[in-house]
């Protein structure tokens, strides 16, 4: 058992977090449980409210999560997210050796307004085609997006259910859609993008916002605005070109 050192002028919640920060580096994978409360509180001969300070500590580095109901896991380690001229999530992370799982989760018929007609290069008014998606891996969740779309990328969207919306597009329609336009920014989530991505809400997100257009007609077809779990997700930038302008704010 890790000895912990009383009235050395260290936290004795800093000393059990260091410990399982050990542990978690040198013997434990990503996906593993931690023993539970109690027991980890027996382990180190402290209350509870001390241990739980520990793995708030380790939670706050990314290193593990706290599910309800079921404990504490280890963490997936941070994934490096390219952002270049394709927008393929599950292809990027097939990449890394690992399986994307993309969900849709609402589906809306609206029309474009503000930011969302600039981007996209619409009037005020024009319909549009939203969808919300969750993207991640397994059940550990990395980005929710929303996605708005017009033209032939819209049409084909309306089947849409779930997967890699880019090979949807490009099966349905032969649509390949290029990035044209990145802004990398971070804010802290709403209450709707928190509960989906299981953070807290005062833990800050990385927004990307992206303007793609169809490859063969040079028309822009979606405007994608994705939040990603900063904890969990690197983001590098292909082309740092497109930082020659920045767009007027939403």
């Amino acid at each position: 058992m890790p000895q912990l050192v009383r009235q050395s002028g260290i936290a004795v919640w800093a000393q059990i977090a260091a410990a399982l920060r050990a542990e978690i580096e040198q013997g434990l994978d990503e996906g593993d449980w931690l023993p539970s409360e109690s027991e980890q509180a027996a382990r180190f001969g402290v209350n509870r409210h001390t241990l739980r300070r520990a793995v708030e500590e380790l939670m706050a580095e990314g290193l593990v999560e706290r599910v309800h109901g079921r404990g504490t896991r280890v963490l997936a380690r941070g994934l490096v997210y390219g952002i270049g001229r394709d927008t393929k999530f599950t292809e990027r992370l097939a990449a890394s050796g690992r399986k994307a799982q993309v969900t849709l989760l609402d589906r809306a018929e609206i029309t474009a307004e503000g930011g969302v007609a600039r981007r996209l290069r619409v009037k005020e008014g024009a319909p549009v085609l939203r969808l919300r998606t969750l993207r991640g891996e397994r059940d550990l969740p990395y980005a929710v997006t929303l996605h708005f779309l017009t033209g032939a990328a819209a049409d084909a969207a309306r089947s849409y259910a779930g997967g890699s919306l880019t090979r949807h597009l490009s099966d349905v329609a032969g649509i390949t859609l290029d990035r044209v336009e990145s802004l990398i920014s971070t804010r802290l989530p709403l209450l709707e993008d928190a509960l989906a991505l299981r953070m807290p809400r005062t833990q800050p997100v990385l927004r990307v916002k992206g303007v793609n257009a169809c490859r063969d007609c040079g028309v822009v077809q979606e405007y994608a605005i994705s939040q990603f779990r900063g904890d969990r997700i690197q983001l590098s930038v292909d082309d740092p070109a497109w930082a020659t302008e920045v767009p007027a704010p939403d």
